[in-house]
């Protein structure tokens, strides 16, 4: 098993041990060993190939050792199969709704006898949830809202969440020697924030033994077609992979064709009628037009002299257009920049020159300061700003203006330790629900760059929420508006407000926006990210990492902003820092 799947059991398990009301601390044993698990870069089941105890790993004991074994040997736990035969497995779907969590997945269990999402929905909407201890009518509300927004979301999978399933499915298919190429096509290659489902496309000297190993892959649930070069089956996670094993001939165009979207593919197909060309998954075809075709003829995908297909760059060649990035094919004015030769260069990871926002072990971080510095260090970086939440966020361990110098005293002893890379010193700043900010401002003009976030009363009507992040962006020390619109994909939706009237005042007011990189976010989306580009907004790409191992997350942010159309030249953190804090300043 994968290390992200080996954590989605030990999370399971511990929001079940919770809805059993089991002790605390085992709760919180679990659920720490599955953030150390998801976070581990080396594949668990080689630790014992080179030696390694899986105790060598922070939290996990040698209870908790056995348990992954376990799963690698088995690919289950006993334990948790136990627990399904007490505790419904489908009140892990209650858990992750808005406004529910294990405490009250467990009040509605045994209270109402609530075992599912529409069982919950029916017992909400004959008001039942609202005259229990601890929820009322407001939060029956909420979650109904959020019961919406979760069937909406059932049928697509966040882009993090699809990595973990795609990606040890490739590794596990390239390892035969018969594969000579494989891609994943579809939104994921284009990089959307959600994939529907996924489909993989190979070159093969044989396909039989692929089409085999790709069906016997341990994580497939079901099968839903076989043949000799396409296959159809559904993970374990519900996610649908579709393997096509296309001759290499072929195999340029149908990259193209099954990348798409749906809307680039029609603007090519129209530009190759205008040449005398037909494009199919197949490749790009000419044919004499003199010649009388049967209807059966029109039809054939294939009919015609080809001219193309191989690769996607000679596909695109011969309608003579530059090849498109994957992440620009959908249909935003791409094909007619590639006629005339006028893509842009768009931003690589390898332009950004710092990441301005993160999270130590000063708030709820899991890394001490000079941790997060070498981490940083070791990517590469010139600079990096800590920042660490402000006091209103007391779950974290937000810093009031009397902890926040004392972390300066300790910014200075790690920054003089260092200087291969400037130590910039900021926080993250609540937006109080007045607009007033929860640091004051004699603290502020300490930092070297300051941070604004909404964490709270996200159900403010969308006047009063506007106001109230236009009255933040207005202030004289605010440089950049972190995670804008709050979002967490498939699980909270942005708060109301009017994005472009907030957009506008942080021009006027020279503050940046952030596109927050981490998966589970993506805020701003590509729509606001073009937004900016088009009012000249800086943009800041932060991974908002609260541990060392987060900073990878970066690539999610370069992936986005690449599909807004976002340069070198739009981020503000691909420049050096007195030129960034220069053009920060008010």
């Amino acid at each position: 098993m994968t290390n992200a799947q080996i954590a989605a059991v030990l999370s399971k398990l511990g929001d079940l041990l919770e809805i059993q009301g089991a002790n605390p601390f085992r709760v919180r044993a679990y659920r720490n060993a599955a953030r150390t698990v998801e976070a581990e870069t080396t594949p668990l089941e080689r630790f014992a190939e080179e030696g390694r105890e899986l105790t060598e790993l922070s939290g996990i004991g040698k209870d908790m050792a056995q348990s992954i074994q376990e799963l690698n040997e088995t690919g289950k736990l006993s334990m948790l199969e136990e627990m399904f035969e007490i505790v419904p497995r489908t009140l892990l779907d209650l858990v992750h709704l808005p406004g529910v969590g294990p405490k009250k997945t467990k009040k509605l269990w045994e209270e109402l006898g609530v075992t599912s999402v529409d069982e919950l929905e029916k017992a909400a909407n004959a008001g039942r949830v609202a005259e229990l201890d601890g929820f009322g009518a407001k939060s029956q509300e909420k979650i109904l809202t959020g019961i919406a927004e979760w069937r909406q979301h059932q049928e697509r999978m966040p882009l993090g969440d699809a990595d973990h399933q795609v990606e040890p499915l490739v590794a596990y298919l390239s390892e035969l020697p018969q594969v000579e190429r494989l891609e994943v096509a579809g939104s994921y290659r284009r990089r959307r924030e959600t994939v529907g489902d996924i489909d993989l496309l190979a070159i093969a000297t044989e396909p039989e033994p692929v089409m085999e190993r790709f069906l016997a892959y341990p994580e497939v649930e079901r099968v839903d077609m076989s043949g000799t070069t396409r296959g159809s089956v559904v993970l374990g996670s519900g996610l649908q992979v579709d393997l096509r094993i296309v001759p290499p001939e072929s195999y340029g165009a149908a990259l193209v064709y099954f990348t798409g979207s749906k809307e680039h593919n029609i603007k090519l197909r129209q530009r190759a009628l205008q040449k005398g060309l037909r494009v199919s998954e197949y490749g790009v075809f000419e044919s004499d037009p003199s010649e009388e075709k049967s209807a059966e003829e029109k039809a054939d995908p294939k009919a015609g002299k080809r001219v193309a297909g191989a690769t996607e760059e000679e596909v695109y060649k011969a309608l003579d257009l530059d090849w498109v990035p994957p992440e620009l094919r959908e249909d935003r004015g791409e094909v007619d920049a590639a006629a005339s030769h006028s893509l842009p260069r768009l931003i690589e990871l390898g332009d950004l020159k710092g990441d301005l926002q993160m999270h130590s072990t000063w708030s709820d971080g899991k890394n001490s300061v000079e941790e997060m510095l070498e981490g940083c260090a070791a990517r590469g970086y010139e600079y990096f700003a800590l920042t660490d939440h402000s006091q209103s966020l007391a779950m974290t361990g937000g810093l009031d203006e009397k902890r926040l110098r004392e972390q300066w005293k300790e910014i200075d002893e790690v920054a003089a330790r260092h200087p291969e890379i400037r130590f910039l010193k900021s926080q993250e700043v609540d937006i109080l629900a007045d607009g007033t900010l929860d640091t004051d401002d004699e603290a502020l003009k300490g930092l070297d760059i300051v941070l604004v976030s909404v964490h709270s009363r996200f159900e403010l009507p969308e006047k009063e929420q506007t106001e109230r992040i236009l009255k933040a962006v207005c202030h004289p020390l605010v440089n950049i508006l972190a995670h804008p619109t709050g979002r967490i994909l498939g699980r909270r939706k942005p708060y109301p407000f009017d994005v472009d009237k907030v957009l506008r005042a942080c021009k006027d007011h020279n503050v940046a926006v952030e596109l927050n990189a981490h998966p589970e976010r993506l805020d701003l989306k590509d729509t606001h990210l073009i937004r900016a580009r088009e009012l000249g907004i800086p943009v800041v790409i932060s991974t908002d990492a609260h541990g060392v191992k987060e900073l990878g997350l970066i690539r999610y942010g370069i992936e986005q902003a690449r599909r807004a159309w976002l340069q070198p030249k739009h981020v503000l953190n691909t420049r050096p820092v007195d030129e960034v804090l220069k053009m920060l300043a008010k």
